[in-house]
């Protein structure tokens, strides 16, 4: 709606009419209040990010691993895998044809795997490296795969239904106490866990306070590693990669170190995870309402095909790893497992989370425990993790070819490893 009466959709009518001294010359949205909205999605991506494993536990890589284990391993195939086809695509026909910047290889995984909020949170990086409507095109293609995951999921949900692909476990009326604990696990905290409330502070100041603690934490680690590669690699080779890295990924891992904190006090309970959710949906939406309103039309209008291109592209690859490499990475219950991955790679985790809810509405099969546990070997790293805010840099440094080497390289390794690993025995 902020899009539609901004100046890119309704101000090119009013424009028209209005004298350039009115206020709604350019929309119903003032300029002025698009320029207070452009840096809020890259503040608030930190906010986010610093809440995410903030109340949740991680619980052992052993528990982890088998309970997720080829979720975790055909989540990573899909998101290196959308470099390779982004890179691959970028080289041959976007970069000759088009004369695309070679960062436009990395928008793949950014839009689709990261969504909108990892999308708007690197346009400060995008601008540094050169590529500011690089930040308008992976908002475009995050909600075109929002769109057109949902919409292929959902037929394929009716197609798989049709030729018996979904295999839920036996009726039974409800779930037992420890089936409910099991679910509720996935997300980081337990059933029934008391919750203290702070005497001294009002409750929601102190969990904002835990998020800012977290993100100062990040930023201390960003600096560190700035300075250390300033003294060392920087200063002997020239190339810089973490100064070009955004907080939101090392803010994760603060918000990590926090939790770990009070596990090692004793005071987890006084981390409300219901709270932090509330917190970090409120700073979700005022990023997408601030990133949408302030996305560029012409950006996405003057690089049509390009665009398009890429969103066919990824939508395919997302496609292909769903329906061949799902049945033969994911030894049981794959097609409920694998619509999470799928949904997640074409836009974001809530995606996942809607088709597997169609698909097996009352959690007969393992695909939501599973895909709750993936999430801890899956986001700290793509998505959104390290990974995705080092790739623009990575490029930029090293060049398309060389990351789409190592990008093969990492997707092949898991690849066959899932092939081998979980292969369905007949």
């Amino acid at each position: 709606m902020a899009l539609a009466l901004g100046p890119d959709a309704l101000g090119r009518f009013t424009s028209q009419f209005l004298n350039e001294s009115s206020i709604f010359y350019n929309g119903l949205i003032p300029e002025f209040i698009l320029e207070v909205w452009r840096p809020l999605s890259g503040l608030f991506i930190n906010v986010i990010f610093a809440a995410l494993l903030l109340a949740k536990p991680v619980p052992s890589l052993k528990k982890i691993w088998n309970n997720s284990g080829p979720q975790i391993v055909m989540g990573h195939t899909v998101a290196w895998g959308q470099y390779v086809v982004g890179l691959l695509l970028t080289l041959v026909v976007l970069t000759p044809v088009f004369n695309m910047d070679p960062l436009t290889g990395a928008l793949i995984e950014i839009a689709f795997v990261g969504g909108h909020g990892t999308a708007a949170g690197l346009s400060g990086t995008f601008a540094t490296l050169g590529f500011a409507e690089g930040a308008d095109l992976a908002l475009g293609l995050a909600t075109m795969g929002i769109f057109g995951g949902v919409i292929s999921g959902i037929a394929i949900i009716n197609i798989g239904f049709r030729r018996g692909y979904a295999k839920p476990q036996e009726e039974r009326p409800q779930f037992t106490e420890k089936e409910r604990e099991k679910i509720t696990e996935s997300y980081g905290y337990e059933i029934e866990q008391e919750v203290k409330q702070p005497k001294a502070i009002e409750p929601l100041a102190f969990h904002l306070s835990l998020i800012a603690v977290a993100i100062l934490f990040g930023y201390i680690f960003q600096q560190a590693l700035i300075i250390l590669e300033a003294y060392t690699w920087g200063a002997w080779t020239g190339v810089y990669l973490f100064t070009y890295l955004p907080l939101f990924p090392l803010a994760m891992i603060g918000g990590i170190v926090v939790q770990m904190i009070f596990g090692k006090l004793n005071l987890r309970n006084y981390i409300d995870p219901n709270l932090v959710s509330m917190i970090s949906g409120f700073a979700l939406d005022i990023l997408l309402v601030s990133a949408l309103a302030t996305l560029s039309l012409d950006v996405i209008g003057d690089n049509i095909i390009p665009f398009l291109l890429i969103s066919l592209v990824g939508i395919l690859w997302n496609l292909f790893a769903f329906l061949y490499l799902g049945p033969r990475m994911i030894p049981d219950h794959w097609f409920e497992r694998g619509l999470g991955d799928f949904g997640q790679a074409t836009g974001m985790a809530a995606t996942g989370l809607l088709l597997m809810k169609i698909a097996d509405p009352d959690n007969k099969t393992p695909a939501l425990e599973g895909f709750g546990y993936k999430q801890i070997m899956f986001e700290p790293f793509v998505g959104g993790g390290l990974v995705t805010s080092a790739s623009l840099p990575l490029i930029y440094q090293f060049g398309p070819v060389t990351f789409l080497v190592i990008t093969t390289v990492v997707t092949l390794a898991f690849l066959i490893f899932g092939l081998v690993k979980f292969r369905p025995q007949k």
